[in-house]
């Protein structure tokens, strides 16, 4: 590869963007592909969206026959949940083991112990004490808020939207979220990006125990990460809860 290419790959992957080395196996020539770049103008398109959504390598060849290496680097998946409540204590280990780096976030330091959540980073701090400082909110982090307090619920699921997280999921009742979608609309926030937010969280499979609704809000992160748009456009957003 030449040396300018890998030190843009090399970059990128530092940064935590996703991009996809493609090697034309008939000439040796080598392109990278930037998922924020991504246009439909790209005669391998469809085949370099659906290797964002997999992160897989693989050959590819096209109708006329030519054929193409993909080598995929997307950063790895992460969850950042919001409360470290009873719900998140059975998502914890769920998401791990299905391959997605979790950190739990509470100010509330009787929930946020290292006894209830064995295994798991906990930082019990406010969330914009700890975003983006200690963790980065991109289009490869899911953020679940589940604390039921809109004073420690709310900045984090404003920062989500204005980064263009691939999931954004918060607890409660609809009437609960209709009085959310008011706090975030006075913050600044469009309604768009109101519109991402998965309320009531977890798909509809009747869950009801604590680790029933676990499972809907992990299935969901995971739909939304594999059938996802190629890229989740972000431009700049001023709001008084995020900045």
């Amino acid at each position: 590869m030449d040396l300018t290419l890998l030190r843009r790959l090399n970059q990128a992957r530092r940064d935590r963007q996703a991009v996809i080395r493609v090697s034309d196996l008939a000439t040796g020539a080598d392109r990278l592909v930037f998922e924020t770049d991504l246009s439909a103008e790209d005669p391998l398109a469809p085949e370099l969206t659906a290797a964002f959504r997999s992160g897989k390598s693989g050959m590819i060849e096209t109708a006329d026959g030519s054929k193409h290496f993909l080598t995929v680097h997307v950063p790895p998946p992460r969850i950042i949940v919001i409360g470290a409540a009873h719900i998140s204590q059975a998502l914890a280990p769920m998401a791990r083991i299905a391959g997605f780096d979790v950190t739990i976030i509470d100010p509330r330091t009787a929930f946020a112990t290292e006894e209830r959540f064995e295994g798991t980073p906990i930082l019990p701090e406010w969330p914009e004490d700890v975003i983006p400082s200690k963790l980065t909110l991109d289009a490869y982090a899911a953020l679940v808020a589940v604390t039921h307090d809109p004073k420690i619920d709310d900045w984090p699921i404003a920062a989500a939207l204005n980064a263009g997280c691939f999931y954004v999921g918060a607890l409660g009742s609809r009437k609960t979220h209709a009085k959310r979608v008011e706090r975030l609309q006075a913050n600044g926030i469009s309604e768009a990006r109101i519109g991402r937010i998965a309320a009531p969280i977890g798909l509809k499979i009747g869950a009801q125990s604590p680790a029933e609704i676990a499972v809907s809000i992990l299935a969901q992160i995971i739909e939304a990460l594999r059938l996802r748009p190629a890229y989740l456009a972000v431009s700049p957003e001023t709001t008084g809860a995020a900045q």
